[in-house]
């Protein structure tokens, strides 16, 4: 019998692993979150910095005030549905298929305004449509 006392072995942990294991974990935590700011929406439309309005055949110049009237080239429209509009545009497309639709609605003009002038161009087989907007030296002296 071996009653003499065992030198006991002090339980030794290996640091590296670990530190190896955390920093793959914290590199793949770091890749794949995405930081969003979300924030109230604070929007002022349309403004943009661009050249000079040009006048060009191929163009028809859409009005939409900010009460929801409109005018085609100018000239208002007595009505306010999608029919009144389409025709309208159809009229004034003198270049036909191949004419640009330039919508140029106040920055407080209803949304479904806007959207109506979109369909009604659709619907007269338009479909080339950009927006017009104010420069941004225009816009502030206002």
């Amino acid at each position: 019998m071996n009653f003499r006392p065992r030198a006991k072995e002090e339980p030794e942990i290996n640091l590296i692993p670990f530190i190896d294991v955390l920093l793959v974990v914290l590199i793949f935590l770091m890749l794949s979150t995405t930081y969003s700011k979300f924030t109230e929406l604070q929007l002022k439309l349309p403004v943009a910095d661009a050249d000079a309005q040009r006048d060009y055949p191929k163009e028809v110049i859409v009005g939409v005030s900010s009460d929801g009237r409109y005018s085609v080239k100018g000239v208002p429209l007595a009505g306010r549905d999608m029919a009144t509009v389409s025709h309208a545009l159809s009229e004034a497309a003198s270049a036909g298929k191949d004419s640009v639709i330039i919508i140029s609605a106040d920055a407080a003009a209803p949304h479904q305004s806007v959207i109506t002038v979109m369909e009604a161009a659709r619907r007269s087989g338009l479909v080339q449509i950009t927006f017009a907007t104010q420069s941004s030296a225009q816009a502030g002296g206002r």
